[in-house]
């Protein structure tokens, strides 16, 4: 895909660490322009720098997209800045593993009200400028919305609602030409995958390593999955190769996923 992501303009929600960071780098070594979204400037910061050693230089946002204004300012900044926005990846967003009748109300809904109604947020307000564009939203989900787990009730509910969002806004999109996608990673080498391994031990009183060597031998799988796993095929769902792909949700977990889709 030489050259054709040079100047666009992308969008990344929770593009500070883990896997939007990683996406955010692959767009940069393609020429694009990132736009980097977290609560922690401090991140920003650090993986602004990173990125920029490797191609242009990001445009960071630190907000807390739990909240409308924040989305709204995200908004604002990138219309006056570029007035376009060709691909947006909703990445933010984490839940809480743990116990399900020790979990409180006030866990279900900071759940929902970053990686649902975040995403939600901030792709109607940049759904105009995608419009314009044809561009691309990926959203970034989770194996969870396809499979079940007793200590994990708030990320699957999440994944699922947000999965149904991506598919019924992919039928908008092929009225306004915009492409619409979601990833499914699996367990993933990030520094959130350790922060549920350690709040799945405390929720089942066992230690750390041995529910990640368990989490691996019953996924049947080789390794974990790597940020550069699901960044290349967020690459892939936003060229021009994959015109044809619309309202599709792909795994990214090495196989891990049972059943047939």
């Amino acid at each position: 895909m030489p050259d054709e992501f040079e100047g666009k303009i992308v969008v990344i929600s929770g593009g500070s660490r883990g896997i939007g960071r990683g996406i955010a780098l692959a767009f940069a070594r393609e020429g694009a322009q990132t736009v980097l979204v977290s609560s922690s400037a401090q991140n920003l910061a650090a993986a602004a720098k990173a990125i920029a050693a490797e191609g242009p230089e990001p445009m960071t946002v630190a907000g807390d997209l739990r909240k409308l204004d924040a989305c709204e300012q995200l908004f604002q900044r990138v219309n006056e800045r570029f007035h376009r926005c060709d691909v947006l990846v909703n990445n933010a967003g984490a839940t809480r593993a743990g116990n399900f009748t020790e979990l409180p109300d006030e866990a279900w809904l900071d759940g929902f009200a970053l990686k649902f109604f975040g995403a939600v947020r901030v792709t109607r307000l940049f759904w105009p400028l995608l419009k314009a564009a044809e561009g691309h939203v990926v959203n970034i989900i989770g194996g969870a919305a396809r499979t079940v787990e007793a200590e994990f009730l708030i990320g699957g509910s999440v994944n699922a609602a947000s999965a149904n969002f991506t598919k019924g806004l992919s039928r908008l999109g092929m009225r306004d030409g915009v492409h619409v996608n979601a990833i499914h990673p699996g367990q993933t080498a990030t520094e959130r995958t350790e922060t549920l391994f350690q709040q799945r031990a405390a929720a089942q009183g066992k230690p750390v390593e041995e529910l990640r060597a368990a989490a691996l031998a019953k996924s049947g799988t080789r390794r974990m999955s790597t940020p550069e796993d699901i960044a290349d095929l967020t690459l892939f769902l936003c060229s021009e190769r994959s015109r044809q792909i619309q309202g599709t949700a792909i795994a990214v977990d090495g196989g891990a996923t049972p059943g047939l889709y």
